[in-house]
């Protein structure tokens, strides 16, 4: 299985207009971060989660052929305004793009989406199938994922554990036994947004404790703000199993 992590920063984390700061005027790609999102692909089967504002741009630039499924972490919309987006892979595939996501995010996205659910069928519209997630272990194709909940503040949010793989943003609190199904992963990614405490996200701090706990082989951070500073000045300062994730970063699982 190949893990790519298409983008690994926030709204506070792409280069923002007008902004002089280190971070968005660096040279150094891996300081240049879209919203984000992880594309998981075996040899037949390919699911992407979350579909944020950057989206299209991330399916372009990492050329995605082919896609079975999108899963939502959670319904916000820095990993879920790029659903309208899927309409080439309808068109292409000619098939309804599965969703997976929990009741919640569902209810959001037919706000959000209106047009998509509200029953018309003119030409163009996206095109889904909503395929709800409970707490228990669902399959796409041939890639299994256990849900993992955490909190972001007060909104519950799901992680997942693919394998040898367990990928977790936006989140501020893991109990002790959600935590217990990422154990022995050899690849952790969590969210570890800047230095100063936050009220729904991991600082670093936090996170590398977090981290410590789990006890991946390696963690990588994502939804990193750029208040968290160069990413080549912070990996110095980590240790060799923890880092900064960036975008493009891939994975063999």
């Amino acid at each position: 299985m190949k893990v790519t992590l298409l983008g690994t920063g926030t709204s506070q984390g792409v280069p923002v207009i007008g902004c002089a700061c280190e971070v968005c005027t660096s040279s150094n790609p891996k300081d240049q971060r879209l919203r984000c999102s992880v594309l998981i692909e075996t040899e037949t089967t390919t699911v992407i989660i979350d579909a944020g504002p950057d989206f299209r741009q991330q399916c372009l630039r990492t050329d995605v052929k082919k896609l079975d499924a999108v899963v939502f972490t959670h319904e916000h919309r820095d990993h879920s305004a790029g659903l309208d987006d899927i309409r080439p892979f309808n068109f292409k595939q000619n098939k309804d793009m599965e969703v997976y996501c929990t009741k919640q995010v569902e209810q959001s996205l037919k706000q959000q989406y209106e047009y998509i659910f509200a029953g018309l069928s003119y030409p163009g519209i996206p095109k889904v199938r909503i395929c709800t997630i409970k707490d228990e272990a669902f399959t796409i194709g041939d890639i299994e994922f256990i849900p993992i909940q955490v909190m972001h503040y007060k909104l519950p949010v799901l992680g997942f554990r693919i394998g040898d793989f367990t990928y977790i943003t936006d989140a501020n609190f893991i109990s002790p036994n959600e935590r217990a199904k990422a154990k022995n992963s050899k690849f952790l990614i969590l969210n570890a947004l800047h230095h100063k405490p936050h009220i729904s996200h991991f600082n670093l701090e936090e996170a590398k404790a977090v981290a410590k706990d789990i006890g991946a082989e390696q963690t990588y951070f994502t939804h990193i703000s750029h208040y968290m500073g160069l990413h080549n000045t912070i990996n110095k300062t980590l240790p060799n199993d923890i880092k900064l994730a960036f975008d493009g970063l891939q994975l063999k699982v």
